[in-house]
């Protein structure tokens, strides 16, 4: 019998029958971890707003569509020149040419002509299907994800067919950011499983940058995750850029493991277009000595829907944890934050803060945000916090009685409020970006 928890729906009998067609294919060592994935996919279905991590979320628009999963093997001139084009349309004001190393993978292969692919000794890279038969992987794979409570990363972890394998050895330090660029082009409505898995060895430093370019005439539904794996004094700074096509559904989970002096950096950048938006993303500080900083800014417009949920488990002493989202929601769109964090009774001398702002820059706009603790230690500092409201009306008249247009002295407080988070970005080029990004859409406000 269909738990009231889980949602009836087309999608997820073709995705079975799909997925028989899949494994038959498969004879990897992943084969028996896909079972048991799909095996947990099928017990859990997709989540219902009964589900209380889904309450606020309705996930029906996204799987009434019939999706077909799509597996490139290659790809063709055509695609290249359209990926090349979006490439530079979008990306000509990031970096310089030897700023950054590139990788493009136009719906899942990779491109070598408009890649630069990292060459640097220590640093291995791979597409995640290439990579199913080395060490770092077959160490790591499968070994941090959740699939026994998480339809997504169950039905990912089963059906996943691109994405990419980095590693970095014991005391590299990897000299350039890693652009990832998952180019997706379709002209029927498909699924995609992305799948990334990043091992930092002792005292390796990374820095990865990735984001999505679309050219799709119907819905996409990019169901990813990934997995990062920090040992002792790694270092990792991990940069998501959302922005794509209002065709594109977009659900996704990143698991991190740390081990002790390590320091895992998320930051993850939102802005109007993808239709559907629902992130999560749960860091285990298995260690004491740890350092996690979570930095989100999510600008949705239009009747866009952005959800953000985050857990960070402490379960060693002294480990440290920092949570700054914030949001500006416009037209009819929707966000959702909730954030997590679990102190487990051996993480004694745990700082944990958390803090959630937003702005609604309409009436029709609305957002639900739930901060939570859970602490079992007693010798600890937690706290958390969040606010909702319209922009600060005694600002907004300062500006105005200063000679600045009401429309101007909006965008300014917005950009203001909004550089908060765009100003923790360790590169600089980088954050350049973001900020002319936020200034434009801004403009258009």
């Amino acid at each position: 019998m269909t738990s009231i928890k889980q949602l009836e729906s087309p999608l997820f009998e073709s995705l079975a029958a799909q997925y028989d067609m899949l494994i038959l294919q498969n004879q990897d060592s992943t084969k028996a971890y896909r079972t048991e994935a799909m095996e947990a996919f099928r017990k859990l279905g997709f989540p219902s707003i009964k589900n209380e991590e889904w309450r606020f979320t309705n996930i029906l628009p996204v799987v009434k569509t019939s999706y077909e999963l799509t597996a490139a093997t290659t790809i063709d001139a055509e695609q290249i020149n359209k990926a090349k084009a979006l490439i530079e349309n979008t990306y000509r004001n990031l970096f310089a040419e030897d700023e950054a190393d590139r990788v493009v993978l136009i719906n899942g292969v990779i491109a070598d002509s408009l890649s630069k692919l990292p060459e640097q000794k220590g640093l291995h890279f791979s597409e995640i299907k290439e990579a199913t038969e080395q060490a770092g992987f077959q160490d790591h794979f499968g070994k941090i994800l959740n699939i026994k409570d998480n339809a997504f990363a169950a039905l990912n972890s089963a059906m996943f067919q691109d994405g990419v394998f980095i590693a970095v050895e014991k005391n590299v330090v990897v000299e350039k950011p890693i652009h990832v660029i998952k180019v997706i082009l379709s002209g029927q409505a498909m699924m995609q499983q992305s799948r990334d898995l990043f091992v930092l060895d002792q005292n390796a430093e990374l820095n990865v940058v990735e984001s999505y370019l679309t050219d799709i005439a119907q819905p996409v539904f990019l169901n990813a995750a990934a997995e990062v794996v920090l040992a002792e004094n790694a270092k990792f700074n991990h940069y998501d850029l959302q922005k794509a096509d209002a065709h594109l559904r977009i659900i996704q989970r990143t698991e991190a493991a740390q081990q002790k002096h390590s320091n895992y950096s998320n930051y993850t950048f939102t802005l109007p277009g993808a239709g559907f938006v629902r992130n999560n993303l749960a860091l285990h500080l298995n260690d004491v000595d740890i350092e996690s900083h979570l930095y989100g800014l999510y600008l949705t417009a239009d009747s866009q829907l952005v959800d953000n949920h985050t857990e960070v488990h402490h379960k060693m002493p002294r480990g440290e944890s920092n949570q700054l989202y914030k949001g500006i929601i416009m037209d009819k769109s929707k966000a959702v934050f909730n954030g997590k964090i679990f102190v487990y009774e051996d993480a004694q001398k745990t700082n944990a803060f958390q803090q959630s702002n937003n702005v609604l820059f309409s009436e029709q706009a609305t957002v639900n945000a739930k901060p939570q603790l859970e602490i079992f230690a007693d010798d600890v500092k937690c706290s958390h916090g969040t606010t909702i409201g319209q922009l600060n009306k005694e600002a907004l008249f300062y500006l105005k009685s200063r000679g600045i247009g009401e429309n101007q002295a909006k965008q300014l407080m917005v950009k203001a409020f909004a550089f908060d988070v765009a100003e923790k970005i360790k590169i600089p080029a980088l954050k350049n970006y973001v900020e002319t990004l936020i200034e434009a859409e801004m403009e258009n406000r």
